[in-house]
């Protein structure tokens, strides 16, 4: 039985909201929501590394680390601290988000980045992608490109974009695919799959998160982008107060000066 996707196109994902600078005391952070799934993404380093055998004297490493918060599940409630599908997904994730940065000017270091989610409703491992690609640009590291991720479902063999948890739960032939890409390449980074699919769907599926990719993309360039802005904007008010300040002030003092010469 062919399944029928209600309120969004197959191809469409869930509307996205994204933002750069949401945690002032980090050395980069990101902010990603997608429908109902929200990550926060925060960036410590490059610092240095300990304890010294892992260090690394050519470039610094990489180091994720994601986290459900207790009550950020959909279904039962997520039992706190590590666990081993927190511990697979920061493996995941480090390995997607390694390809577009350069460390090498930061031998024996470590970039740290966090990644907690308050919120979920399925991709929840590509939202915290996303935030973390957000955070490390907004930390200033040296990157080729962001990494954008989304993922692919199949029920009962119809492609669709971006599975919520209803869709994931579906009662049927489910699987889902989630993907990571470097947008100007079109490298993978990233690539796993829940279920079975064929190779022909396979293919296709890649095809139909293009899209996805794109929108996904410009919404990491834009959050970008909007911080600076908003940054720009408050130096230039500032200087501008500045300026009024000084003019201001010099005014006063001239008049103060032709008060004492009329006298």
């Amino acid at each position: 039985m062919t399944y029928k996707r209600e309120g969004r196109k197959n191809d469409e994902p869930r509307k996205i909201i994204a933002k750069a600078g949401v945690i002032p005391r980090a050395d980069g952070s990101g902010y990603f929501k997608i429908g109902n799934t929200e990550a926060y993404a925060a960036v410590y380093g490059p610092r240095n590394l300990f304890p010294k055998f892992k260090q690394d004297p050519k470039k610094g490493i990489l180091r994720c680390n994601y986290n459900m918060m207790p009550f950020s599940g959909m279904g039962n409630r997520v039992r706190p601290g590590a666990n081993r599908r927190s511990k697979e997904i920061s493996m995941v994730t480090e390995k997607a988000l390694a390809p577009v940065l350069d460390l090498g000017d930061y031998p024996n270091s470590v970039v740290d980045v966090f990644i907690e989610l308050p919120q979920t409703d399925a991709g929840s491992r590509c939202a915290g992608i996303c935030a973390a690609s957000i955070a490390l640009a907004d930390a200033g590291l040296t990157m080729k490109d962001l990494v954008c991720s989304i993922a692919i479902g199949s029920i009962n063999d119809t492609l669709l974009v971006d599975l919520d948890y209803d869709e994931e739960a579906y009662e049927g032939s489910v699987a889902d695919i989630p993907l990571a890409v470097i947008p100007r390449t079109g490298e993978l980074t990233l690539l796993q799959m829940d279920g079975v699919v064929d190779k022909d769907n396979l293919f296709k599926a890649f095809e139909l998160g293009k899209k996805a990719i794109k929108i996904i993309y410009e919404v990491q360039k834009n959050a970008l982008k909007d911080k600076y802005k908003q940054e720009a904007s408050i130096k230039t008010g500032k200087a501008e107060d500045k300026s009024s300040a000084v003019k201001k002030e010099e005014s006063d003092e001239s008049k103060t000066a032709s008060k004492e010469g009329q006298k």
